[in-house]
């Protein structure tokens, strides 16, 4: 049963898991086609020419003055096009540290943005002359620094000595002051609660600075920017401040190169990742080392072997693993990753909210909106460039290449690469064949799947994870994607035969109610996700960094995801031995996996080219078309892969289609059409008119979008794990299935090799399903469909010959509201809505292995069925009734015409009229009530008590109703009468609350 109410109680919010590869990442290109130049490299002037190609321009520090690129001595072929040279007076070259300029500004038309970071100066404005290089008489010769070093030549040259641990990093003087890109892999792992071998830690854009005889590690702040010749330059400068996150020392300086040497273990072996902050562990650094360290021209990849120990803070507990041999100490392996910023011509594309892309934003201070929105918004996404330009469909340039780990076994590598090479369909779309390759790393293989130069599909292996994820680096200047890693836990395959449920059990011993318990390994997102907003004790604070860590990877990839998709595998390989009438083959059990790992690895490469989740995505199909395979191998079984998609099911008496789908769908073809069309224009803005055309066709069903943010709200057709265009008529086949499967539990299993736990297991499985579709059914009652189109949009249909716009917010129809409330009634309120049979009550058996890893249950032992069914039923009754839903019932009065409206009244009246049957339409044989009905009768009379008595907010209409329904419940009440002493004894009491509450003094809100 661990499994249900999380559904109910938490809504979506936990299960979802809010992937999202991740729109905050730091880590985006940096030049485009606009000609947005860095200005940091140091040239030597000549004096005296003039002319017509000019810059004039002041910082606070120095002034700046015209000088022609003929008065620079440096050959005019190192020259860009479009590239500014600032030289001061004495024409010494003054370097601006990150000035970003705009060629032919005005001419394009482009939307402008430019950066200045801050300059080295006092905070006077005056420049700094108090910073003093280091004395050489205070640094040890450099020959004698990297004696009995091995070197290693490439984009900064390295100087190892194994024997005493060190390694030496050698920056030349244009280093200086220049924009790198560094990335941070957990290379080795803990195996469980987010410390996952091959999960990402840190992005950063980093530069150097010296400050006297010191080398200072700085995050740059690309946040804030403004146009060249802004007068704001100088505020931003003052306003906004880089990070400086390390004071390295300088070990020496070379005297005829000025290189400056300093020890790499000041850096790589500290907590640069945030490992530490994250566990509550301080880093040993006298314990940890380097690993393989590798230059190459273009990117240095180190391996750090870290070793932690001890607590960052006195009474404070660390974080416990089960999975250790000893929580004292542990050891884990990070790969860094420095590179320099890409060479090449990338445009940025602008974003549009009708289409789900990752997104990388900066404020322009110098833009003129009339909206007063003063954001840029660039999509994340891959710099794809075809072959030839004039070709309607042409191969790229260079593809889009990724590596299937050589640890993933060899029965799943076909069907990873299927999932990965289905994304070619799309690009089509976009002008491009091939755009995606997929190959096989070596056994060999020298390199490392954390190295910046390689998309890996890495197989790993956890104790709580059950997760796919698919986060990507990308240039926090300009969006584009630079690398992506998707990483699979082998536990997705052994959820086959639910083995995951046992790996990792709520402890019975901690009073945990019967919400959490169902929630299960769900507790490590819930956690996570409350992590940011909620305080912990003291002594937790270790565990809080580690939690915060968890709400990162919950929101930003697909943590959560994984878990509950592993849940959905394992109710489709169950439904695959009970719905039919034989036992699955193994030839369908392999059809069946592999189809759920194309899937998988299908949505995820979708997240590395820069989609977000749609939730809408299941919606492309009426449930009478999903089982034909005809249609679903030609049009797609979803609108999108970017969906939550859960097993397609078919009901009882048709015969089974695909169960995940095998392409992708409409709405994946038209956003990589958005994001990867090649538009022969020579800015982002430019580009504005055709986007909008594309864009503008989001008014069409199969392309509507619906991301993380927006399935918080009653929209129906926008949730994880629903399926089809009608959903409500789905999900009452699924509840027709699941009490089929539970029926055949008891008659099928357990089977030869299972023990009276795995029934329990698979009992609950089946259960959690019957509730997650319920919970899909309360979404239509007070809901409404929000969809982000534009005013301008196309119309989406006619009515008597006049287009009709669709407008943000459409209210569910009241046929479907009251058609919800009915399933509602039939599967989850009425008498007969939840039976079993005695003889599989009596199977749910516990496990009772207790060892590290399973915590066995302690105290009742039996399956609680009645606080179950009342939790779940009260959670539905209560989610019906709460502040929010009401108002929104009484708000959508206004929003439809009228009489087509769910009224407050009519609600009050059919969950009354069905929550108490007995007493409302006595059968006139003597009455019995159940005790199931008993306490979802009690939970009715609690609520409605909270509403009269003002301990709940619910709109004052609601509260006089339900005083109003108190009252006439009373009157029915004097007219019954029971022989059953239960029944009676229920009656007797309920009128006399019912009185208690109704002659309460009145109180105030």
């Amino acid at each position: 049963m661990n499994r249900l109410t999380f559904y109910m109680i938490l809504l979506h919010s936990l299960f979802l898991g809010i992937a999202t590869a991740s729109a905050k990442s730091p880590f985006v290109n940096n030049v485009d086609t606009a000609k947005h130049i860095l200005v940091e490299d140091v040239v030597t002037a000549k004096s005296g020419n003039k002319s017509n190609s000019k810059l004039s321009t002041e910082t606070s520090s120095t002034k700046i003055s015209a000088l022609s690129l003929k008065d620079i001595n440096i050959p005019q072929k190192r020259l860009p096009s479009g590239q500014v040279w600032v030289v001061n007076q004495n024409k010494h070259v003054q370097p601006q540290p990150f000035i970003w300029i705009v060629e032919n500004l005005k001419k394009a038309g482009q939307q402008p943005f430019l950066q200045v970071a801050k300059p080295a100066e006092k905070p006077d404005g005056k420049p700094n002359t108090s910073a003093k290089p280091a004395a050489k008489d205070d640094l040890e010769p450099f020959n004698e620094v990297i004696k009995n070093t091995q070197k290693s030549g490439g984009l900064f040259t390295l100087y190892r000595n194994k024997e005493k641990n060190k390694i030496y990093l050698e920056i030349k003087p244009e280093q200086l002051n220049k924009n790198y890109l560094a990335t941070a892999t957990l290379e080795s792992g803990i195996g469980e609660r987010g410390i996952y071998s091959g999960m990402p830690l840190q992005d950063f854009l980093f530069y150097f600075q010296r400050v006297d005889d010191k080398l200072h590690f700085v995050i740059r702040n690309v946040n804030f920017r403004t146009r060249e010749g802004d007068p704001q330059v100088r505020s931003l400068t003052r306003s906004f401040s880089d990070s400086v996150l390390y004071n390295i020392s300088i070990k020496s300086i070379h005297p005829e190169r000025k290189t400056i040497l300093i020890d790499l273990g000041d850096l790589l072996l500290t907590d640069l990742a945030g490992l530490s902050a994250s566990l509550g562990v301080p880093t040993s650094t006298d314990q940890s080392y380097f690993g393989t360290a590798k230059a190459f021209p273009q990117n240095l990849e180190v391996e750090s072997v870290l070793n932690y120990s001890g607590s960052v803070e006195p009474n404070t507990e660390v974080a416990s693993f089960a999975s250790l041999a000893d929580n004292r100490g542990f050891t884990l392996r990070v790969h860094y990753s420095l590179s320099q910023l890409p060479d090449q011509d990338y445009r940025p594309r602008l974003a549009d909210d009708r289409v789900g892309y990752f997104i990388t934003a900066y404020q322009d201070l110098s833009k003129d909106d009339n909206r007063g929105d003063s954001f840029v918004r660039y999509i994340n996404r891959w710099h794809l460039e075809k072959q030839d330009p004039k070709a309607v469909i042409s191969h790229p340039k260079k593809p889009i290449v990724f590596w299937i780990d050589n640890a993933v076994p060899l029965e799943y590598r076909d069907a990873m690469k299927e999932g990965v090479l289905m994304w070619n369909k799309a690009f089509l779309k976009a002008g491009f064949k091939d755009a995606i390759e997929v190959r096989q790393m070596p056994d060999d293989a020298t390199w490392d799947p954390a190295d910046i130069r390689y998309n890996t599909i890495r197989w790993i292996n956890t104790v709580d994870g059950y997760f796919a994820m698919g986060p990507s680096r990308v240039n926090p200047l300009t969006g584009e994607i630079l690398d992506a890693d998707i990483l699979v836990d082998a536990s997705f395959i052994r959820a086959l035969k639910s083995e995951y449920r046992k790996i990792v059990q709520p402890s019975q011993t901690e009073n945990r109610t019967t919400l959490s318990a169902l929630m299960q390994n769900r507790l490590l997102c819930a956690n996570g996700l409350d992590a940011k907003n909620n305080g912990v004790p003291q002594k937790m604070q270790g565990q809080q960094g580690l939690l915060s860590h968890l709400s990162k990877m919950a929101g930003e990839y697909d943590l959560c995801y994984g878990m509950e998709a592993a849940n959905q595998f394992a109710l489709g390989s169950l439904a695959m031995s009970l719905l039919p009438d034989t036992m699955a083959t193994p030839d369908q059990v392999k059809e069946y996996i592999n189809q759920y790992l194309r899937l998988i690895i299908a949505h995820e490469v979708g997240h590395t080219l820069g989609l977000r989740h749609n939730f809408r995505g299941s919606t492309l199909l009426p449930p009478q078309e999903m089982n034909n395979t005809e249609i679903t191998k030609n049009k797609g079984l979803t609108t999108s892969v970017m969906d939550y998609i859960p097993p397609n099911i078919a009901p009882q008496g048709t015969k089974q289609g695909d169960y995940f789908p095998s392409i992708v769908g409409p709405y994946d073809e038209w956003a990589i059409k958005y994001g990867y069309t090649t538009i022969q224009t020579s800015t982002p803005i430019a580009e504005k008119p055709i986007l909008e055309e594309i864009a503008a066709q989001s008014y069409k069903p199969e392309l509507s979008y619906s991301t993380d943010e927006d399935v918080y709200d009653l929209d129906p057709t926008a949730d994880a794990w629903d399926n089809s265009g009608n959903v409500l008529l789905y999900s009452q086949w699924q509840l027709n299935n699941s009490r089929v499967m539970w029926e055949r539990l008891d008659k099928r299993f357990p089977m030869a090799g299972d023990s009276y736990s795995d029934v329990s297991e698979r009992f609950s499985t089946v259960l959690g399903n019957y509730f997650q579709q319920i919970y899909f059914t309360t979404k239509y009652i007070g809901g409404q469909s929000f969809y982000r189109i534009h005013p301008n949009d196309i119309p989406s249909e006619k009515v008597s010959g006049v287009p009709q716009h669709r407008l943000p917010f459409e209210p569910v129809p009241v046929e479907e509201q009251r058609q919800a409330l009915e399933t509602l009634q039939k599967y989850v309120f009425a008498e007969d809505a939840l039976s079993f049979s005695p003889e599989l009550l009596n199977k749910l058996a516990p496990s009772r292995w207790r060892h590290w890893g399973s915590s066995v249950q302690v105290g009742r032992l039996d399956f609680p069925i009645h606080d179950l069914v009342l939790l779940m039923q009260g959670s539905v009754l209560r989610d019906l009734l709460s502040g929010d839903r009401l108002s929104r019932l009484k708000d959508i009065e206004l929003k439809t015409p009228e009489g087509k409206a769910l009224t407050l009244p009519e609600l009050f009246d059919t969950l009354q009229s069905g929550i108490w049957t007995e007493v409302i339409k006595p059968k006139g044989k003597p009455m019995k009530i159940a005790s199931l009905r008993r306490g979802l009768q009690r939970q009715y009379l609690d609520i409605l008590t909270s509403m009269v008595l003002r301990k709940e907010y619910v709109p004052e209409d609601a509260r006089t109703l339900a005083w109003y329904k108190l009252k006439q419940l009373d009157e029915k009440l004097k007219g019954v009468n029971s022989e059953d002493e239960y029944t009676k004894a229920h009656l007797l009491e309920t009128r006399d609350r019912i009185e208690k509450v109704l002659n309460a003094p009145l109180q105030t809100n």
